[in-house]
């Protein structure tokens, strides 16, 4: 068996094609530009190479992006008063403070500060808590990239076991409890395992779906997945490579070769989920914009 790859670029690019329809429909019939607000501090490099990749992604589907540029040492006083300047600017519907920022800054204080109706990225305590009791609020965008991949791609994770391997805040628990609520895309069973779990590969045998989000290169193998298992691989680690002209390129958790001659589909890094985390990005900013305006 050769897995199936699920293109995270192709079904991304199909997601994009209709929010540039309705931020087209947004702004023809209520006079709307979904606005979005990118806060940068520092000049680490995948986090710039980030800020870029939204900023085209945003102008590709309409939505306005603008972007607030600090140093690195900039005093944690005055990154919320810029937050706070954002969150009363009636022109801005997402706000995203571009993670990890340096050290020295209180992340979850930078986080909750940004008022919970423009929270783009969903990470604000208050979204996580509507998630937890199924209420309306804004999904943290790599889990939510991950379940759409899932469902575009026609594989339904209703009834099916799936296993999540990662605990964070940002993807794995999020995940588990998207996928246990009621609804499309969801009503599975989760079983959520980290690094430190006992016997991992007896856990991810089990699994009817896989997703893994650890971080460390091959946690997954061939011999801990039961043939025909779908595997979403969300995990980026750069490793040296001389064949490669810049000198690196990106492995993701799971061994990719040998896992996709007993999967029946997976995803690749990059090229995956990858994609899917600015798109729900938008996502989430144009839904602020409908929200805000007491639009469907």
């Amino acid at each position: 068996m050769t897995a199936e790859i699920l293109d995270g670029q192709v079904l991304a690019q199909d997601m994009r094609a209709e929010l540039k329809a309705d931020v087209a429909r947004l702004q023809k019939d209520h006079g709307i530009v979904p606005g979005l607000s990118v806060v940068l501090v520092g000049d680490d490099p995948a986090s710039v190479s980030y800020v870029k990749g939204k900023r085209k992604a945003a102008a590709e589907v309409g939505v306005h992006s603008v972007e607030s540029k600090f140093d690195a040492d900039l005093p944690q006083a005055d990154l919320i008063a810029e937050i706070q300047r954002l969150n009363a600017d009636a022109s801005v519907h997402g706000i995203l403070v571009q993670l990890p920022l340096p050290v020295g800054l209180d992340e979850e204080a930078v986080l909750t500060a940004i008022d919970p109706a423009k929270d783009a990225d969903g990470l604000h305590p208050m979204n996580l808590g509507r998630l937890i009791r199924g209420q309306q609020g804004f999904l943290p965008c790599t889990p939510h990239g991950v379940q759409q991949i899932l469902m575009r791609s026609g594989i339904d994770v209703a009834g099916k076991h799936v296993v999540v391997v990662g605990r964070s805040t940002l993807v794995g628990r999020p995940l588990a409890n998207m996928l246990t609520q009621k609804g499309p895309g969801a009503n599975a069973t989760v079983t959520l395992c980290h690094t430190g779990t006992a016997d991992l590969a007896y856990h991810t045998r089990q699994a009817d779906i896989l997703v893994v989000v650890t971080g460390v290169r091959n946690t997954i193998t061939a011999d801990m997945v039961k043939p025909g298992v779908v595997v979403v691989d969300v995990g980026v680690t750069r490793i040296d490579d001389a064949s490669r002209k810049r000198g690196w390129r990106l492995v993701g958790d799971v061994d990719f070769d040998g896992v996709r001659q007993v999967a029946s589909a997976i995803t690749k890094v990059p090229g995956g989920v990858g994609p899917w985390t600015i798109t729900m990005l938008l996502y989430n900013t144009i839904q602020a914009a409908k929200w805000a305006h007491d639009l469907d």
